[in-house]
């Protein structure tokens, strides 16, 4: 049978134990995860409107393979509804077998250009939703609209909407830079992002090279949107969000010299979408887990792994700030506090992994260095004392 979140309206995937298959790539969006979708561009929108008294005309946003299987397309079914576009669903299938303008007066505001980065996963998954966005983008594009309202056919249908990794790639090439620490200036990880991220997908081309292409889309982008459909999972728990988001955000701030307006959708409860400021995200996601004595003390309890954990933390913190410069000095500060300077830590880290104390404290140096904070000079000496230390504990193992 079919396999989903119960937690979505798939309450037809219980009992569990089944064999089952992951999703119906042609259902993609379904009726719940439209809903859900239309939430998330009102409430973008709205935020937009207040912070800067106008719409955006053009934003970019982050799709990923592994959310919109989990929501049957909360992310495609924004990227429609921007658009001013709906799916018409088969009575009986659930699943998409056209689309339908909206018009602007059901709109009530103009359209929305939309710039989408897929991961390699989701090109995988999704070829057929990715015909999807091309044909929502292109019908939207031949309406006889005025400029204003319409900023798809303003900007012409020459360039792709849809751009990822080469066909067999993965990632943005964003996370080997910054832990080869080959990089400079945030251009030069706008340069990889590019680099492996100009590939245009749509209807009838699959991953076609087009570096000009991208440059001038994301050149256009005014806002960078990455959603959050759970509280499994967070920004700094993996690379992923600081490769593609953080990525996103510092190409825009490289090609058009100024930086996007980061926002971060979290549909968690698909009753109450909400979206945040990516700085907001991030200040939230210390407080509640990074800097959390309960979280930290769960990871003690995983001996050498919760150490991998705490030190991998450091390094999404490090890779959200190259690129998207989203961490603040307070953060940091406290960070350094409780991994480095904390006894208790100081003593799990001896015992269980005093590489991860090593890697945590060169991380926190480096950002000191590339003057993504400016440590206290309390920090700067716990961070050497720290360094010292690891390197102590290590030659006592060998």
């Amino acid at each position: 049978g079919s396999s989903g979140a119960p937690t979505r309206g798939g309450a037809h995937v219980l009992p569990t134990g089944r064999n089952f298959y992951s999703v119906d790539p042609k259902a993609i969006p379904s009726g719940l995860a439209w809903d859900v979708g239309c939430a998330l561009a009102d409430r973008l929108l709205e935020r937009h409107l207040d912070e800067t008294g106008t719409y955006p005309r053009t934003v970019g946003v982050v799709v990923w393979g592994t959310a919109n299987m989990r929501t049957q397309g909360d992310d495609v079914a924004e990227v429609l509804a921007l658009l001013g576009v709906r799916p018409r669903w088969h009575e009986h299938s659930g699943r998409v077998e056209g689309l339908e303008v909206i018009s602007l007066e059901d709109l009530g505001r103009p359209r929305v250009d939309v710039t989408v980065r897929i991961s390699g996963f989701f090109r995988d998954a999704f070829p057929d939703v990715v015909d999807l966005i091309d044909d929502a983008v292109r019908l939207v594009g031949e309406l006889d609209e005025q400029p204003d309202d319409n900023p798809i056919r303003a900007a012409g249908l020459d360039d792709a909407r849809v751009f990822g990794p080469a066909p067999g790639a993965y990632g943005s090439g964003i996370y080997q830079a910054i832990e080869g620490q080959a990089w400079r200036t945030r251009t030069d990880l706008a340069d990889v992002y590019l680099a492996w991220s100009g590939f245009a997908y749509r209807r009838g081309q699959g991953g076609v090279a087009a570096p000009e292409a991208i440059r001038r889309r994301f050149a256009a982008i005014d806002v960078a949107v990455k959603n959050q459909d759970n509280r499994e999972h967070d920004i700094f728990d993996s690379d992923d969000y600081f490769q593609d988001h953080g990525g996103m955000v510092a190409t825009v701030e490289s090609l058009s010299g100024r930086a996007p307006r980061a926002w971060f959708g979290d549909s968690a409860d698909p009753s109450r979408p909400q979206v945040r400021s990516l700085a907001e995200e991030a200040a939230r996601v210390v407080r509640t887990r990074v800097l959390n004595p309960k979280w930290l003390a769960a990871m003690r309890n995983h001996g050498y792994k919760g150490a991998f954990e705490v030190s991998a933390t450091v390094d999404y913190l490090f890779g959200y700030d190259a690129t998207a410069g989203v961490v603040e000095d307070w953060m940091y500060e406290r960070v350094t506090q409780a991994y480095v300077a904390d006894p208790v830590m100081r003593d799990f880290f001896e015992r269980s992994n005093p590489w991860a104390l090593r890697a945590v404290c060169e991380r926190l140096l480096e950002a000191d260095e590339r003057d993504l904070w400016d440590a206290s000079d309390e920090a700067r000496t716990a961070l050497r004392n720290g360094l010292l230390a690891a390197e102590g504990m290590e030659e006592r193992r060998t």
